[in-house]
């Protein structure tokens, strides 16, 4: 039977409406990296899409030194590290990489114990902990610092990340700072020889270990243990205060950074009397110039997008946003990506 005229007009109508959504396919762009910021870029990206519906981020939380190979390997668009690359590592790349601070957070550290106790640790005590040196709750060690707390005769289990990951780098980034002993037998990076513990992929995997173990210790960021309503201490800093890892007490770590030209910096154990010692900036990692010019410009795009509007959203995802100063240095460097 030959097509009547309504059919054949519903016909091109419908092929009309393909080539419409054809041409009006979403692009693209791949990202991968670090686990510590995923709350906030996941919020980034969903609320991006209604600003600029043509572009759509998929972002693999794989923790940060996935991130940083795979963005030598040009696998995605852009890497994501809670940790500055190495020297070493930057020399791999293909052409200049760029480092791009987007909001800074805390490395908490999470236990699961009986009762609801609010616990204060020392560095050098943390670090005997995860050197396997401090084995239970009522070492003296951490019963001195916690006066009037009813801490357990148990077992210790540590847990560590499983994966490379710029968590782990703040972590022991902080710890070769407060103590020579692990500085010399375990070091920093986003992976170590950890001497003893349980290893858990991801920010998510740690605080899964920590809520499901008795006795556990871990470290986090402070986003997973909120999320998981995971208990967290106090630390002592360098000025000697115990300290609550909180938006404030980032920001003010945050406020004591010396900042060079390519926006590598650490900022754990910083002098500020109120600063949390164990914060970090967290950065995307993008060539300087881009390979796809179309891919290109929505990135840059979206950037600058997110030191403009994303930045205010940080806090209430518990993240510290970046000082006007440090965004605007930040914008400098977006802007000069060629594409």
């Amino acid at each position: 039977m030959l097509p009547t005229k309504l059919t054949r007009f519903a016909l091109l109508g419908a092929l009309l409406l393909v080539a419409a959504t054809t041409g009006s396919a979403q692009m693209l762009i791949n990202g991968a990296g670090a686990t510590f910021p995923f709350p906030i870029y996941s919020k980034w990206f969903n609320e991006y899409a209604k600003v600029d519906p043509s572009v759509r981020f998929n972002y693999q939380s794989i923790g940060s030194g996935g991130g940083q190979k795979q963005i030598l390997a040009e696998t995605v668009d852009f890497g994501a590290s809670d940790g500055p690359m190495s020297d070493e590592n930057l020399a791999k790349a293909p052409r200049k990489l760029l480092h791009i601070p987007t909001v800074a957070g805390a490395d908490v550290l999470s236990y699961n114990l009986p009762g609801d106790l609010k616990l204060k640790f020392d560095g050098p005590t943390i670090a005997a902990v995860f050197l396997g040196k401090i084995t239970k709750w009522n070492d003296p060690a951490i019963a001195g610092q916690n006066q009037g707390v009813a801490l357990p005769d148990m077992d210790i289990v540590v847990v560590h990340r499983s994966d490379g990951s710029g968590t782990s780098y703040i972590w022991t980034d902080y710890l070769s700072k407060v103590s020579p002993d692990w500085k010399a037998k375990v070091g920093k990076g986003t992976s170590v020889s950890w001497p003893t513990g349980l290893g858990g992929k991801g920010n998510e995997g740690v605080s899964g270990q920590i809520k499901q173990t008795p006795g556990a210790i871990g470290y986090i960021e402070l986003a997973y243990a909120k999320q998981n309503q995971l208990p967290f201490a106090d630390i002592k800093n360098a000025a000697g205060n115990y300290i609550t890892p909180s938006i404030e007490s980032v920001t003010d770590a945050l406020a004591t950074a010396e900042i060079p030209d390519d926006m590598r910096f650490s900022i754990t154990n910083p002098p500020g009397e109120k600063s949390y010692p164990i914060a970090s900036a967290t950065w995307l990692l993008v060539y300087e110039t881009q390979s796809d010019p179309a891919k290109g410009k929505k990135l840059v795009e979206f950037l600058k997008w997110a030191y403009q509007d994303g930045e205010a959203m940080a806090s209430s995802l518990l993240y510290a946003p970046l000082p006007d100063s440090l965004r605007a240095r930040a914008l400098e460097k977006v802007k000069g990506i060629k594409y």
